[in-house]
């Protein structure tokens, strides 16, 4: 059975949609945020790693990736969150065009029926 859709139904999913996308603005904005300072914790852990430890440059390097390994976990999870948040809202804006399209169809069903005329 087919859930028929109403002009009132369809501009309700439309103004929730449109809120959830406003919400997403905002979270994509914290997690990028949040990206950037993850991104910036594992250059300067590294950094400070390689500075204090002896031996050659390979052994340094070496040491200062491990040193980092925690931070770099928090930057590779920040860095999910923030494509997860995108991938929402590139969700949400099919979504929108999805009812959009269904708003049209119900607006052609209402016409053919002779509804909705003056």
């Amino acid at each position: 059975m087919t859930n028929l859709q109403t002009p009132d139904s369809i501009i309700a999913e439309l103004v929730s949609i449109r809120a959830e996308a406003q919400k997403g603005v905002t979270a994509q904005y914290d997690a990028e945020v949040k990206l950037a300072k993850a991104t910036l914790e594992v250059d300067r852990v590294e950094s400070l790693s390689y500075l204090g430890h002896p031996g050659t440059a390979g052994e340094k390097s070496a040491q200062a990736k491990l040193s980092s390994l925690e931070a770099r976990e928090d930057e590779m999870l920040a860095k999910a969150e923030y494509n997860r948040v995108k991938t929402k809202l590139r969700l949400l804006e099919q979504a929108q065009m999805s009812v959009q399209t269904q708003a049209r169809l119900v607006e052609l069903m209402y016409k053919s029926a002779g509804l909705g005329e003056k």
